[in-house]
């Protein structure tokens, strides 16, 4: 009889116990999974960024990108690589590989994850067919999943575009500025309303809190517009006034907005508020330094009532971006004289943005159609973005 040497059983053990592995890990049982569910508990949800690759340059982008010019954020291909791209499965010997676009997108139906197989090997509740394979211990998370579903939901492109900038660059400014001491629409009207600049309206309809800095421990005293109903009148009224203003500055010179955020038309300094889409739209078209100065802008010779709104709307010196992006600086927009230094106090002293969030703000503004060339690329394209490292203008 053939005598097996010692080396040859240990290969035959090792074969042994890697198909008793296979049929175990094929059969799917076990306490391990009994009660696992892997259906879907969140929700499609635009606010949040979901792109293929982990990073992506904006347009526009200095010559060598600088610190604000990437969009970083945890990517579709990252998490699908953390998954299944393990050394014993499809980053091994089991096909497909799943690491570029065009293969994964072999299992994807754009805009429908319910119609996807990708999605439905993430999401099923048959062991049998469930990627990553459930005895590996190693189930997705709900958060990568949401990731997943909201890029397969908004097209499951390549490369990101307006769709999915907007929605998480106005979140970003909603949640990080619309703060009850900051650009709050409750904290403006609030103001007004205690200098009693607004008629039938008083200190009563207010409510005033104590805001102190975690920093610095100053003490500063606010008043919010209590009732919703007027606060939405009044503000509401106020931006009417204003585009209707500056839509013709002589024909409509009775809607010069009168009611400003700064000392002495209001009760206490407040910012212009920042609460959603056409709030951000008119700060960007009409900024608060031509909506709001701290000395006479213009003095009605019939009436002699002192307005501090200036009358050129493009006469300013900040802008959305260069008051988020210090590696960039703005020129008026009217003179074309660019500033001595970057203005991104917005972003690090006051909504703690991080470089890739500055990046996402950067390139949903300039993908935007509703923000005006003019505030992109100045008058006849001369520029008014400059990047403080290089010197090069942004143009179109």
């Amino acid at each position: 009889m053939k005598r097996i040497s010692v080396i040859q059983s240990i290969s035959l053990f090792l074969v042994v116990m890697f198909m008793f592995a296979s049929v175990f890990q094929c059969r799917k049982e076990g306490d391990l999974i009994k009660n696992l569910d892997r259906s879907f508990t969140g929700t499609k949800d635009s606010a949040i960024y979901a792109a293929f690759y982990e990073s992506n340059t904006v347009s526009p982008a200095d010559a060598t990108p600088d610190v604000n010019d990437v969009i970083k954020f945890r990517g579709v291909q990252t998490i699908i690589h953390e998954y299944c791209g393990t050394s014993n499965c499809h980053g091994g010997p089991i096909a497909p590989k799943f690491d570029t676009y065009s293969e994964i997108m072999r299992y994807v139906a754009p805009g429908n994850p319910e119609s996807s197989k990708l999605w439905n090997y993430l999401t099923t509740n048959d062991f049998d067919e469930a990627m990553p394979p459930v005895n590996s211990n190693h189930e997705m998370t709900i958060t990568d999943k949401t990731l997943i579903y909201n890029w397969i939901a908004n097209g499951a492109k390549e490369r990101p575009d307006l769709n999915d900038f907007r929605p998480a660059a106005i979140s970003l400014i909603v949640n990080g500025c619309g703060s009850a001491n900051c650009h709050n629409q409750a904290t403006a009207t609030g103001g007004w309303a205690r200098k009693g600049l607004i008629p039938g309206l008083t200190s009563a309809d207010t409510t005033q809190f104590t805001y102190i800095n975690p920093v610095t421990g100053a003490v500063t005293l606010y008043c919010q517009l209590s009732n919703e109903t007027l606060r939405d009148q009044v503000w509401t009224a106020y931006k009417d006034s204003v585009k209707k203003f500056y839509s013709d500055t002589i024909a409509f010179a009775s809607y010069r907005p009168w009611k400003t955020f700064a000392t002495p038309r209001s009760a206490l300094s407040t910012r212009g508020p920042l609460q959603n889409y056409d709030d951000i739209l008119m700060d960007i078209m009409y900024p608060k330094s031509a909506r709001s100065n701290s000395s006479v802008q213009y003095t009605n010779p019939t009436t002699l009532v002192t307005y501090y709104v200036k009358g050129n709307y493009l006469n300013v010196s900040s802008s959305m971006v260069s008051r988020v992006d210090s590696t960039v600086v703005l020129a008026n927009p009217f003179t074309g004289v660019f500033a001595t230094n970057h203005q991104g106090d917005m972003a690090y002293g006051d909504g703690g943005l991080k470089p890739h969030e500055v990046a996402l703000i950067k390139a949903w503004y300039f993908a935007d159609p509703n923000i005006p060339l003019v505030w992109k690329y100045g008058n006849a394209n001369a520029g008014i973005f400059k990047y403080r490292k290089t010197g090069n203008i942004i143009r179109q």
